[in-house]
């Protein structure tokens, strides 16, 4: 068939999906994943594993727009106030992922080290695409969103840097030859330095090129390119494409004067890629991985959990953040998808003695927590009372809608005075 006509296949049923997630009261997100799980090769077969490679670049597309957007959430006056809050919860979050499956793994389950310091690693990365997503459906606003963006974005910082760590550590583990640990650790951090700093380079001149932009249009135009630009040359220079337009946007949005008319531009544009992108990502999901992951699978996705609250609850206890961030974060830190699924790539090419059985369990992971992660996330933002609390911390925005014809789509998360 016509890959433009399966383009627009996935589009019309990820619709579909997505209202018929809303009428049962769950996130739209769900709806694009599980709609996609019948697209694909488990069931229809409508979406083939060839036309999932093929449409990888639809998916880099979207995830950097989510990282831009995720960047967003990074303004200097708000991090000043809380910052070290988040710094702390997201270390003791990621910390306590990882430390709980190692235990698991290792201790419990007597895996080898080598698998099981690796697949601890791959636990500590959140999707931040299906949070973003529920928050922007339900416009959501309070302590608990203003935090969750945030501490997801670091916690991919921390996660990448801590696969590879692992990875390092697990090669030397099972090699016979002679690694410094200069070399560990130089690596990784190379990777996550390197990143930050393209990032930095790219948002400055972002800053100063959109100056010259004159409407909406050329704003859109303008910041799409500088995106693709991050990813593309992140990816040939070995670097990480996320954290790139992480930091691209989080410079951004700190230098610039009225930075959301910016965002708002992307965000206007990115909702089909982020339909298509979730209804693939449902589509590349195999059911038949169910039949071999077996009890370490299952054990793999309930000990990520229990780490995820443990170490989410005890950072927000310590740092007295906010009693709903201490009750319901760990709530909005369980889903799990494209980072997790590409760090499943490097495990293959890096350490190919335990690439099956780490792959596995992690795409069992996925299928478990993209169907059910952003059902989770809603509870949180339910739990905390910050379902449409844009309109209740800012209601002046509701006001303003019914002076304007054309509405721009507010921020995420408006700095709070």
């Amino acid at each position: 068939m016509e890959m433009l006509i399966k383009i627009a296949i996935i589009l019309i049923v990820g619709f579909i999906g997505g209202k018929l997630a809303g009428i049962l009261k769950l996130p739209s997100v769900s709806g694009y994943l599980i709609v996609g799980l019948l697209l694909g090769p488990s069931l229809f077969n409508l979406v083939t594993e060839t036309d999932v490679k093929a449409m990888e670049i639809l998916s880099e597309i979207a995830l950097s727009i989510i990282a831009f957007s995720i960047g967003s959430e990074f303004i200097m006056k708000d991090m000043m106030r809380f910052g070290k809050k988040i710094f702390w919860i997201t270390l003791f979050e990621v910390v306590g992922a990882i430390s709980v499956v190692f235990i698991v793994m290792y201790f419990i389950f007597n895996q080898p080290f080598a698998f099981s310091i690796v697949i601890a690693s791959m636990s500590a990365a959140t999707a931040p695409a299906a949070t973003l997503l529920v928050i922007r459906q339900y416009r959501a606003n309070g302590p608990l969103t203003r935090a969750v963006l945030p501490v997801v974005a670091l916690d991919d910082v921390f996660g990448i840097m801590a696969f590879g760590i692992a990875i390092s550590i697990a090669k030397i583990s099972i090699s016979t030859e002679v690694i410094s640990v200069g070399q560990m650790f130089l690596n990784p951090l190379v990777e996550i330095g390197g990143s930050l700093l393209l990032g930095a380079f790219l948002g400055i001149v972002l800053a100063f090129v959109s100056k010259l932009a004159r409407n909406r249009d050329e704003n859109q135009v303008i910041t799409l390119a500088f995106i693709g630009l991050a990813a593309g040359v992140s990816k040939w220079l070995g670097l990480s494409p996320l954290l790139t337009n992480i930091m691209m946007g989080a410079v951004l949005v700190n230098v610039v004067k009225t930075p959301f008319r910016i965002f708002t531009s992307v965000n206007d544009f990115a909702t089909p890629f982020f339909v298509l992108f979730f209804t693939i990502a449902g589509a590349s999901l195999d059911l038949s991985i169910l039949a071999s992951v077996g009890i370490v699978g299952i054990a793999y996705v309930f000990a990520r959990a229990a780490g995820k609250f443990l170490g989410t609850f005890t950072g927000a206890r310590i740092m007295k953040a906010d009693p709903k961030v201490q009750k319901y974060m760990g709530f909005a830190m369980l889903p799990q998808g494209g980072i997790s699924i590409g760090l499943s790539v490097i495990v293959r090419q890096e350490l190919p003695t335990y690439a099956v059985a780490i792959t596995t369990i992690i795409m069992f992971s996925v299928l478990i927590y993209e169907t059910m992660g952003p059902v989770f996330a809603k509870i949180a933002i339910k739990k905390a009372g910050e379902i449409d609390g844009i309109d209740t911390y800012f209601p002046e925005i509701e006001a303003a809608k019914e002076k304007t014809v054309v509405t721009e789509q507010i921020p995420l998360q408006p700095a709070v005075e």
